[in-house]
């Protein structure tokens, strides 16, 4: 028998905070998370680089919400933009329509990104634009004039993450994310993991050992990999890895040597976070596809691209007997409202002259670090933009690392909570990655917040 739905009284019905905190820890499956003892925070709303909790603490966001919020919480102009979306249309598919402001957004993306990139292809989260640029050139080897090869391999850096669809678990790296699936996943050529312990990212010798180790694996497979797939300068997932300077530019000649691809996953480390707007663009660098999420909505709205080239486009260009297109799509990618926030978060780069603060941001952030360099459970602090990582070790003389069960970090990032700060750790590895907005004065405290909690997480 159906049962009917009973209207109930908002103003009798008021959800009580503990009743909030009991569904959260029983309905509400938190994603890398052991739910049998999960015991979060619950964010009732932000403003600039604050989250605000339910009884009205404030923290600063440490980490941008998981790397994606650029210019803070419930910023007016993103907010403003959104709404007057909101007031036309909230949707539009992108199978065979399109709404004026994902045209102007594609518009200015091609503007911005490295030259030659002039196409967009919409998703909705990062995982998602990575199986786009995989699914791309896979079939763009298939359908090239000059040589329609059966390429069906891609060479993937060591110790990468890509995200948790099947695809990106497959050209990952990461062996907590990827063992429990491995019988579903298709076989990838693997390269070293390239590790620069130097915070100034300088390590020429490794950068030749490693290039030339990537030049054998490609000769190896000779007119077989559809693609080369990098993290640019930094694998974030993989610990906050800083990759020697020149590995990337290495990558991409390589890829022309040997007549590849190069799809790089900007998801993580797009949009200013490495002190340009394009992590490529530190090395001069032109992908064949260049992967944006996170940040590209502001850090307001799913929303992922993947730009690619004249080269990529005429392949699928055809007659609609052919069975050229490329047949993908997902029903909210380009999504009316998290384009409008897009172009905002794009025009706050100028307006509030984002990228040309972040130089003096960052060496604040590298001086506040520096005074924790001394602690004997702190090692390998390294710095880029305003990325920023740490290890908790028991003896820093000796290179070794804490049991990852015991959760040192964890116990740290417990302990910040005390002090305003929110955190995320990898592990033993303690991430900093605030809003790009964020002041001296609260990079100041929130390592100050960090320093104060780690006799605590190394007890």
């Amino acid at each position: 028998m159906q049962q009917s739905v009973q209207a109930t009284n908002p103003e009798t019905t008021k959800v009580t905070h503990a009743q909030l905190r009991q569904w959260d820890r029983e309905t509400l499956w938190h994603a890398f998370s052991q739910m049998s003892d999960y015991d979060g925070l619950i964010i009732e709303s932000g403003h600039g680089v604050y989250l605000r909790d339910l009884e009205g603490r404030d923290y600063i966001d440490g980490v941008s919400s998981m790397w994606c919020n650029i210019h803070g919480h419930s910023h007016p102009a993103i907010n403003a933009a959104i709404s007057e979306q909101l007031q036309k249309i909230s949707h539009v598919s992108l199978l065979g329509l399109a709404s004026p402001n994902v045209i102007e957004l594609s518009r200015r993306l091609c503007q911005l990104a490295p030259d030659g990139l002039k196409h967009v292809f919409y998703a909705s989260d990062g995982a998602s634009a990575i199986e786009v640029a995989m699914k791309m050139a896979f079939q763009f080897w298939r359908q090239h004039a000059k040589t329609r090869a059966a390429r069906d391999l891609f060479l993937c850096v060591g110790g990468a993450y890509h995200g948790d669809t099947l695809g990106a678990v497959s050209v990952g790296g990461v062996s907590r994310f990827k063992s429990m699936f491995h019988p579903l996943l298709f076989p990838v050529v693997q390269g070293p993991m390239p590790i620069c312990n130097r915070s100034d990212r300088q390590d020429r010798s490794q950068v030749d050992r490693l290039l030339a180790e990537y030049d054998q694996l490609l000769n190896r497979h000779p007119g077989k990999i559809a693609a080369i797939i990098v993290e640019p300068l930094v694998q974030a997932a993989a610990g906050i890895v800083f990759h020697p300077e020149g590995f990337l530019a290495g990558l991409r000649e390589l890829a022309d040597r040997h007549d590849t691809l190069l799809i790089a996953d900007e998801i993580a480390v797009g949009f200013g976070k490495t002190g340009q707007l394009f992590a490529c663009e530190n090395e001069c660098v032109r992908p064949d596809f260049l992967c944006l999420g996170k940040g590209l909505s502001g850090g307001y709205l799913p929303l992922s691209a993947v730009l690619t080239t004249d080269r990529v486009w005429d392949a699928f260009l055809g007659e609609y007997s052919e069975s050229k297109s490329f047949f993908h799509g997902h029903t909210f990618g380009g999504n009316p409202l998290a384009a409008a926030a897009a172009l905002a978060s794009l025009d706050l780069f100028e307006s509030e002259n984002t990228l040309a603060e972040l130089p003096a941001k960052s060496h604040h952030l590298r001086q506040q670090l520096q005074l924790l360099a001394d602690h004997p459970n702190v090692s390998s602090i390294r710095v880029l933009g305003l990325i920023a990582a740490f290890e908790l070790t028991p003896d820093k003389s000796g290179n070794q690392s804490y049991p990852w069960e015991q959760r040192r970090g964890a116990r740290l990032c417990r302990e910040a909570l005390k002090h305003g700060v929110w955190l995320r750790p990898l592990g033993n590895t303690i991430v900093i990655m605030p809003p790009l907005c964020i002041s001296n004065d609260q990079l100041t405290q929130l390592v100050s917040s960090i320093a104060a909690s780690i006799d605590v997480a190394v007890a």
